[in-house]
């Protein structure tokens, strides 16, 4: 793919990363209703201008062109380039939709007499910076940030009496993660000075011209190198053993926050992976698919499985991540575009669970599916959207899910035929077994405890609010998403083209 970009007539991208970052470092030392007043009206500003970046954007540009282009080299080849095509565009929507709805859910959790709302902050910037990148480096070195940041908060705000062994775990996994992105970063670099008379650099305009061709070896380090760390951010089966004990242990109110970390490695895959090995990923898409093909039934039947909301809701995300992991690694455009969906619908579902589950958490004091029930009755619009999140994962008619779980099973049986297809639909079905199932335990059965410590007050306002923007955001997203098609349309075409070699050869020659 060849790409080029369009300059910014002003730094709307820099102001995107630069203002959760300066509130960040402004509410170290603000506290209490202040703080939570400047953290929301920073978040409103910062969803407003990430509007403003949808609006001005122009879908018509052909692929490959990036546009607000900023690029302003630091120090060697360390540049901080940045750009957006539609794909960008989207997940930096959800990226200041999700953030204002968990500083929203702090005030619930009442967190803001502390600095929680500063690191939240920081790790929107950081996340932000990753999705507006077109320089490899910037990126791993803001996946170095997150990491630090995230563990800082884990260990800082728990809910768990000893968090040192769940921080320990999610450590372990990172740093192996970030050790093999630094790996294939270099790799990379190297290559193109080698290319290049010893000039660096790690622009994804440059490396995707480097010319991997087929069964290149240095092609294939770097897409296992680079694909392996992505898989462990993702995360695909078998690289999730840290997220069950992260959600279990971990503080509700930030798990959304760390779950737009997830969403950077699918956006990672796409924005670098793909366009810089695309014959390495032909050669061993089958690898990641066979990952994604036995996680789907394997976290599904653990799901199943587990006592509390939390580790059911961890083990969704690892299911659901494998249906969108065929989906990218179909090659097929019609998959790849129900991928990015998939992405844009489990960042508004998971969210929205994650919060409806805080909010039960908040009155009961605990996630055990069998001490629960009767919710229904005193927070009936937290049930609701809950039910609504829930109905969203499965890709119910009506929620975002529909359209991309058909599209991704719909390029899936073109590429791979039935079997794995049906594989995928039948985790989706799994999926609505054990989230319709959490749905009735938590809110519709009899309490299995003494609810006499439980906090039964009429829904307040913040609750309402909250339950209400998850229902409103998913519902209008799932009947409207001609808007999100057409945003990630072009993109799409331009990764499709990347395999049309071995798509059209296998599939009579077209998409």
């Amino acid at each position: 793919m060849i790409f080029s970009e369009l300059m910014a007539t002003k730094p709307l991208l820099t102001m995107l990363q630069l203002l959760p970052l300066v509130t960040g470092l402004v509410l170290i030392k603000v506290r209490g209703h202040a703080a939570i007043a400047l953290a929301g009206i920073m978040s409103l500003a910062q969803m407003f201008l990430a509007m403003g970046l949808y609006q001005q954007f122009d879908i018509h540009q052909p692929a490959g062109v990036m546009q607000f282009a900023e690029n302003v080299p630091l120090w060697g080849a360390f540049h901080y380039h940045a750009a957006v095509d539609g794909i960008g565009v989207m997940f930096v929507l959800l990226t200041s939709l999700i953030s204002l709805l968990s500083v929203a859910f702090v005030l619930v959790r009442r967190l803001h007499e502390s600095s929680i709302l500063a690191v939240m902050m920081m790790i929107q910037a950081v996340v932000t910076s990753q999705f507006v990148t077109v320089d490899l480096l910037w990126f791993t070195t803001m996946s170095f940030l997150e990491v630090v940041l995230v563990g800082y908060l884990t260990k800082r705000w728990s809910t768990f009496h000893d968090i040192q062994p769940t921080l320990a775990r999610y450590l372990q996994f990172m740093v192996v993660g970030l050790l093999l992105m630094v790996f294939g970063t270099l790799v990379l670099g190297w290559n193109y000075a080698d290319a290049n008379a010893g000039r660096w650099s790690f622009s994804l305009y440059e490396l995707s011209q480097l010319g991997f061709g087929k069964h290149d070896m240095v092609g294939t380090l770097v897409f296992f190198a680079l694909f392996y760390a992505l898989a462990i951010r993702i995360p695909i089966f078998p690289f999730h053993g840290w997220l069950p004990a992260f959600m279990l242990h971990g503080n509700v109110a930030v798990a959304p926050i760390y779950l737009l970390g997830l969403k950077v490695g699918v956006y990672g895959l796409l924005r670098f992976v793909f366009p810089i090995v695309p014959h390495a990923v032909w050669e061993w898409h089958w690898v990641a698919t066979v990952f994604a093909s036995t996680g789907v039934f394997y976290a599904a039947f653990l799901a199943m499985r587990q006592r509390t909301l939390r580790e059911l809701l961890a083990f969704a995300v690892i299911s659901h991540t494998g249906i969108l992991t065929i989906g990218l690694f179909s090659l097929h455009r019609m998959a790849f575009e129900g991928a990015v969906l998939l992405a844009l619908n489990f960042g508004l579902a998971i969210t929205g669970l994650l919060l409806m589950t805080g909010m039960v958490w908040q009155r009961t004091r605990t996630t055990r599916l069998h001490k629960l029930g009767g919710m229904l009755d005193y927070i009936p619009i937290v049930g609701l959207a809950f039910l609504v999140a829930g109905l969203a994962v499965v890709g119910m008619p009506g929620t975002p899910g529909f359209d991309a779980v058909h599209f991704v099973l719909e390029g899936s049986i073109k590429s791979f035929g039935a079997v794995v297809t049906v594989a995928a639909a039948l985790g989706n079905l799994v999926a609505a077994g054990f989230l319709l199932r959490a749905f009735q335990q938590a809110f519709l059965a009899t309490p299995g405890m003494d609810t006499s410590r439980w906090d039964t007050s009429p829904t307040y306002p913040a609750e309402t609010l909250m339950a209400g923007i998850v229902i409103v955001v998913t519902v209008v997203a799932g009947f409207y998403s001609a808007p999100w098609i057409a945003l990630i349309g072009e993109p799409i075409s331009g990764l499709a083209a990347l395999f049309a070699e071995y798509t059209g050869a296998v599939h009579g020659g077209g998409h």
